[in-house]
């Protein structure tokens, strides 16, 4: 029987929440030795056992919401997802990310390995924590059924221009998320877009918590300490595709280390993140049988549904298609679902 081929998803930032506490005790108690690892990367930074963390009594939103926090305990879960995923029924096509994702893919592609993944997504989270002042705004360009509401981005991507042309005013597109887009800024900045951003579908722009200035110029500090503290020798050619924040396809046997590297550490920190095209890129390129969204959480599914409707894939045109798809044989498989995990893992 012929294994059924994978894109798996790498999620980022904003996807463990209250109801993920205990993710890696609930599904990954067996892999004791890599968050052993983890727990002493985390002791030598100074910082709190992802055991302890995810093993908490309650959810605490000042707390498991921080970058240092959020970012391993999302990185764990995910590369230990993408480790029970069954090799004897699936092969992996490609793997892709958003934002933070992106380092999640490099160690599920073989691009580095998990320890020293962990490791990169470690550090970036202690440096986006103490990073730069300004933060990320999500709007929703979509009406109820997922398709784009006329004329409504030209309007954010004319305002974005307006207020970074003001004087101390910074403003920039951070994320392109299927039917959404994350802004980010100086403080200033985003009040200006709270203050003045055109009416939205449904809800209105929503001030995202805890997150930085992320995929900006603003990140030059973090990109900066990143390239002096993580070296170039922990990268190697992927073992597996990898589609970036830019849409292009790390390939084996054809991938500079150095550049792999660079674009790490620079770009990807410092310009947009298009999860968008990279999906859409991905799908076209390797036609998956099936797409598999790490967890923790599931919250990026809807992105991943609304960048397929942007391309007409599958026939989707709308969210009643999507989610008539979804109902007896799903193409998107969310492992952070107990009840789509099972049809992934061994």
């Amino acid at each position: 029987m012929a294994k059924e081929a994978l894109l798996v998803v790498c999620p980022g930032r904003g996807t463990y929440n209250k109801a993920e506490l205990g993710y890696l005790k609930r599904h990954h108690a067996d892999n004791a030795d890599f968050i052993a690892g983890a727990d002493a990367v985390r002791s030598a930074n100074g910082g709190e056992a992802l055991s302890a963390l995810d093993g908490a009594e309650r959810f605490s939103p000042a707390l498991h919401t921080r970058g240092d926090i959020a970012s391993p305990l999302i990185h764990a879960s995910a590369y230990l997802d993408f480790l029970d995923i069954d090799r004897e029924r699936f092969s992996i096509a490609a793997v892709t990310g958003n934002s933070m994702g992106w380092y999640t893919a490099l160690a599920c592609a073989g691009a580095v390995t998990g320890g020293n993944g962990f490791a990169i997504v470690d550090a970036m989270g202690h440096h986006s924590q103490a990073g730069e002042a300004g933060g990320q705004v999500l709007l929703t360009l979509v009406d109820e059924d997922w398709r784009p509401v006329n004329g409504l981005r030209d309007r954010v991507f004319d305002l974005i221009t307006a207020i970074g042309g003001r004087a101390e005013h910074r403003l920039f597109l951070s994320i392109d998320l299927g039917g959404m887009l994350v802004l980010a800024g100086n403080e200033v900045g985003l009040a200006a877009l709270l203050a003045e951003a055109p009416e939205m579908p449904g809800r209105g722009p929503m001030r995202l918590i805890n997150h930085g200035p992320f995929h900006t110029p603003l990140m030059q500090g973090s990109s900066d300490g990143a390239k002096a503290a993580l070296p170039t020798s922990w990268f190697a050619a992927p073992e597996r595709p990898m589609i970036d924040g830019r849409g292009h396809i790390w390939r084996p046997f054809a991938s500079e280390t150095e550049a792999l590297w660079d674009y790490t550490f620079g770009a990807q920190i410092l310009t947009p993140y298009d999860f968008t095209r990279a999906l859409q890129v991905a799908v076209k390129e390797f036609a998956p049988d099936r797409i598999v969204l790490l967890g923790p959480g599931d919250t990026l599914g809807g992105a991943i549904a609304q960048a397929l409707i942007g391309i007409e894939w599958l026939g989707l045109t709308s969210k009643a298609d999507f989610q008539a798809m979804q109902a007896d044989d799903p193409f998107l498989i969310s492992m952070g679902r107990d009840e789509q995990r099972a049809r992934v893992t061994a």
